[in-house]
């Protein structure tokens, strides 16, 4: 019986090493071919040194993407604006899932129902009408001691935060996730004297760090991937995001190993961090099915 224990333990094993080798094998064979020259990229393709480090191995390509293109001011605005949109959503998110869940609100059930609903509507759809009302806003500037006043949030770094703030898939798990928690909790909390703020930042927030790390995940993804929404909103140079320097390698002659050096500096990024949250991802999801 211990035998066929471990035999099955083995085997279990086996299996996933295999899935995980084949996943990587894309993000490997990206890694290595930005260390190679477009000769060798091509001349490798018919064998396993294509997934090899060897031959003409340099960091030509990394030095030539930033040659090519301001790839730093693109990181760096990345960085900020998926930062930032990260740090709002959960704030807002959580809060707005906390009322749902915690306080006795008449209709809750109702706006939630709504907010669900809003999953099932493609950001396609809404592109167009988006890019009119942020338009229309009202954009204030601070120039020299005075203050100006102007319409329009094109060409701005809101315009690629604000409306991504408030997410439906957030509010939603969150709202399971603290449904796990003790409601014995906040009626403690109430008979010392904590309000509902209090509550939720000392109380369930602290509780929550599986479903906070997930809802970071999920949110710094579509900030970070972001290429159709900056291209219709964002002119400036200085104000793109690293997914829109893409096309910037696919005008006059195309250079493989830049283009493979700079997918590979936009997507460690995600990686690393996907890694750093996998058991607290894996923990939320975990515990937002069970009452799902």
């Amino acid at each position: 019986m211990k035998n066929q224990l471990l035999l099955k333990s083995a085997g279990t094993m086996l299996v996933r090493i295999l899935f995980a080798v084949v996943a990587a094998f894309p993000i490997v064979f990206m890694l290595v071919s930005s260390l190679k020259p477009d000769q060798q990229i091509f001349g490798d393709m018919s064998s396993l040194a294509a997934f090899l480090p060897v031959g003409n191995i340099s960091f030509d390509n990394y030095a030539a993407v930033f040659d090519r293109v301001p790839a730093a001011r693109f990181l760096l605005n990345s960085v900020g604006v998926s930062a930032v949109t990260v740090i709002l959503g959960i704030f807002v998110n959580s809060l707005c899932a906390f009322a749902l869940s915690r306080m006795q609100v008449r209709g809750k059930k109702i706006v939630f129902t709504a907010i669900l609903a809003t999953l099932i509507v493609p950001f396609q759809t809404l592109a167009l009408p988006l890019v009119w009302w942020v338009n229309q806003l009202p954009y204030f500037e601070l120039n020299g001691f005075s203050l100006e006043f102007s319409k329009g949030w094109l060409d701005t770094y809101q315009v690629q935060i604000i409306p991504f703030i408030a997410n439906a898939f957030s509010i939603y798990l969150f709202h399971q996730y603290f449904e796990s928690i003790p409601k014995e909790l906040d009626e403690a909390a109430r008979i010392d004297g904590a309000g509902w703020f209090k509550i939720y930042r000392q109380v369930v927030m602290p509780l929550s760090g599986p479903a906070t790390a997930t809802v970071a995940i999920l949110t710094f993804l579509p900030a970070w991937n972001s290429y159709l929404w900056p291209l219709m909103v964002v002119q400036s140079e200085e104000l793109r995001p690293v997914m829109i320097g893409i096309q910037y390698f696919f005008q006059l002659n195309v250079s493989w190993g830049e283009v493979m050096a700079y997918a590979s500096l936009i997507t460690v990024p995600v990686v690393v961090l996907f890694i750093a949250f996998q058991r607290s991802f894996v923990n939320s999801i975990a515990s937002s099915g069970v009452k799902g």
